[in-house]
């Protein structure tokens, strides 16, 4: 079988401009919905803060379909590169299937020009496949992820958040996406403090989402018996790290074990 024309053509060095020439029906926006009679799994809350040092990424594990649970240990964050991860929050198959491509187009972009995109670069593609999922969005398969990454160039953490057309937005402190995204950001808003520590961010990211399972339903909190906790990832110039789920445990269960003797969580002071 010979290889078609999009495979030696001299052109872009995007993965997507690529799979469109070589076969357009593998991407993910040309697929179609009928909203009337949908059942789809979805994500929620994704939360991330930067710290002195680097950046880290939060999400619970919570996926639900209508008023049903429909899995409680569902994968929200992933890696994309060496310094970057998405947190995803909307309709959790197109949104894994477009971080699986936004992975692939990082490779790709680094394999043909020999050099890692910038981090602007890499915020501007996510935003590109974002805005190609539109005609989906609009039949009610939307995707909102959250992007973070260590800008090795600024020597800091970023954090890129986006809406449905793709419209990209850097925040400078913290963000949060998904149903439980209001109440997520207020709790950071008391908890967050310029230049914490890895582990006092991290902290302040359990502590968000443990606020938001708590006023909304879909987002799923540290569940002690089955011993599922949100999935923690920390960028600094180290690299991605995927935080071990025993050192989450550890922290969650210190943030659960504080909420017995104090339920609506540390207060933050009037100064």
């Amino acid at each position: 079988m010979r290889l078609d024309g999009a495979f030696t053509a001299i052109g872009s060095s995007s993965f997507a401009d690529f799979l469109s020439a070589h076969d357009s029906s593998l991407l993910p926006r040309n697929a179609t919905a009928d909203s009337t009679n949908l059942n789809a799994t979805h994500g929620t809350t994704i939360v991330a803060a930067t710290f002195a040092g680097g950046v880290v990424i939060a999400g619970d594990r919570r996926a639900t379909m209508g008023n049903v649970i429909a899995q409680r240990d569902i994968q929200k964050v992933f890696p994309t590169d060496e310094f970057s991860a998405v947190g995803i929050a909307g309709t959790a198959g197109i949104a894994v299937e477009m971080t699986r491509l936004f992975q692939v187009e990082l490779e790709h972009y680094e394999k043909i020009e020999g050099t890692t995109l910038s981090t602007d670069g890499k915020a501007n593609r996510l935003a590109t496949l974002i805005r190609a999922n539109l005609g989906l969005a609009m039949q009610g398969l939307a995707v909102v992820p959250l992007f973070a990454a260590y800008d090795r160039g600024l020597q800091h953490g970023r954090i890129f958040a986006f809406d449905v057309t793709g419209n990209k937005n850097e925040e400078r402190t913290f963000h949060s996406v998904g149903s439980g995204s209001t109440f997520a950001r207020g709790s950071l808003k008391k908890l967050y403090r310029a230049n914490m520590t890895e582990t006092e961010a991290v902290t302040a990211v359990v502590q968000a989402l443990y606020d938001a399972a708590d006023d909304d339903t879909a987002t799923g909190g540290p569940d002690l018996a089955r011993r599922i906790f949100p999935l923690v990832s920390v960028i600094t110039e180290s690299g991605y790290r995927a935080m071990p789920v025993e050192e989450t445990a550890v922290i969650a269960d210190q943030v659960v074990n504080a909420r017995m003797t104090q339920p609506d969580g540390p207060s933050a002071p009037l100064t």
